[in-house]
């Protein structure tokens, strides 16, 4: 069942999605060659617990970690561990926050020092892929719908759409309905309606779409061991349209890019 959110509660949710935000701005400028993830891990708790909040992954379902730092080939749910960050790496950071009851969830991309051309490539697609499924997020429009615009946006470059692992609702747990697949078809599964909060995270590998745990029982890879992509955002649907709640904006501020690709979903401009 969907639970729609009141537009209190909407603007309770965004205060949770800016935590996760201004966290990954934090880390923006600590990613960096040498650095562990288990480190960044510990930087994010204490900068969440410092804004009023608490982490929202830490001890749920067994999760050991405040962040998931999916390095390289490692599609999502990676944990830090004590190996250094190379030059040339990337890490997928997913962090969540809990503040007013409600998650926050999101991720980024990063990368490590200057990273191969075709991998930057795969990073950029699967950024705008994001959007390209943000934008049809509108009422009345169907899940299919976003997961039909990812899916045809990311496979016309070439890269495979992981199926195994999917966005979802998001709320006072962090998994609501409905599943929010980056695949899929026009016009198929749940109706879209006012009121939503889903968490969008397109996570598109260089080679196949195939993926596989390893034996730590959370972190999964690629089956053909090329890099993985993976961005987030937590999204509303307000006055029928897709309005964004988190934003990176931070992470953009700390790495000195400009962008303004987040204006089209922002009814007013976000002042950091």
């Amino acid at each position: 069942m969907i639970i729609t959110k009141t537009a209190e509660e909407i603007e309770l949710m965004r205060e949770s999605a800016l935590v996760v935000s201004r966290t990954l701005g934090m880390l923006a400028r600590e990613v960096k060659p040498g650095v562990t993830t288990q480190a960044l891990d510990k930087m994010a708790e204490e900068f969440i617990r410092e804004q009023g909040a608490a982490p929202g992954f830490l001890g749920l379902y067994g999760c050991p970690s405040t962040l998931l730092t999916s390095v390289n080939e490692a599609v999502v749910h990676g944990l830090p561990t004590d190996k250094p960050l190379q030059e040339g790496d990337i890490v997928s950071i997913d962090c969540g926050a809990i503040k007013n009851e409600f998650y926050g969830d999101h991720a980024y991309t990063f990368e490590i020092g200057e990273v191969a051309p075709e991998v930057r490539k795969l990073l950029q697609v699967t950024k705008e892929s994001l959007y390209v499924g943000i934008r049809q997020l509108k009422a009345g429009n169907r899940v299919g719908d976003v997961g039909y615009a990812i899916q045809q946006y990311c496979e016309s470059h070439g890269y495979g759409v992981v199926r195994e692992l999917v966005g979802h609702g998001l709320g006072k747990k962090l998994h609501e309905d409905p599943e929010m697949p980056n695949y899929g078809r026009r016009g198929r599964g749940k109706k879209l309606i006012e009121g939503m909060t889903v968490a969008i995270e397109p996570m598109i590998n260089m080679g196949t779409h195939l993926v596989s745990q390893l034996a730590d029982g959370w972190t999964i890879v690629t089956k053909d061991k090329k890099p993985s992509a993976h961005f987030e955002h937590n999204v509303a649907i307000v006055d029928g349209q897709p309005e964004l709640l988190s934003t990176f904006a931070y992470v953009y501020e700390e790495l000195g890019i400009e962008s303004d690709e987040e204006d089209e979903f922002r009814k007013e401009k976000l002042v950091l």
